[in-house]
């Protein structure tokens, strides 16, 4: 019997989806889902009929790509929504609403880490948990340049300045970090 390939990055996402607790009927935000959706796709199967799973992009291209990708994966769970992370409120998701955030290579391309985390914040429910993941800062044969990497002391300070409590922090596969905190 022939199993299914799952690439590294397929593999980390389904790790920190179980990490985070995503179950069904949960609301999941996956903020700067990216071209590939990977924790987009991850959490709509996660959370089933009963759950949904908002894949938030400021690119309308990369928004394109993952409705097709929705489409063609057949996910009625899932809602695209543009927005910009660096605006307080910008993002058309109800406040207080979403059990699980993900924010996952996103802050290493802001200039405004605290306001993101402040947005993150804001839609996030009490007890409800963000995931960031985000570049070591590692030099690597791939990735942006070693000093646009947030580092971990920054997001963690950010985050609890957010109002954010850290819970845990975890390694994502040989060339990210991950930050659990909860509201």
């Amino acid at each position: 019997m022939a199993s299914e390939f799952k690439s590294g990055n397929e593999l980390i996402t389904i790790d920190v989806i179980a990490k985070a607790g995503v179950e069904s009927g949960m609301r999941v935000g996956d903020l700067g889902c990216g071209n590939l959706a990977y924790f987009t796709l991850a959490a709509a199967k996660a959370v089933g009929k009963t759950g949904i799973v908002y894949a938030v992009d400021i690119l309308k291209s990369v928004l394109n790509s993952v409705e097709n990708l929705v489409k063609q994966n057949g996910w009625e769970n899932v809602k695209i929504v543009w927005s910009n992370l660096e605006i307080v409120g910008a993002t058309k998701i109800e406040a207080g609403s979403l059990d699980v955030i993900f924010l996952h290579n996103v802050l290493f391309q802001s200039d405004h880490d605290d306001l993101v985390l402040k947005e993150t914040h804001r839609l996030l429910k009490k007890g409800g948990k963000l995931m960031v993941i985000d570049w070591q800062r590692v030099s690597a044969p791939f990735g942006p340049p070693v000093g646009d990497r947030p580092k971990p002391e920054d997001v963690k300070r950010y985050g609890m300045e957010a109002g954010f409590k850290v819970l845990e922090e975890f390694t994502a596969g040989p060339y990210h970090y991950g930050v659990t905190f909860e509201k």
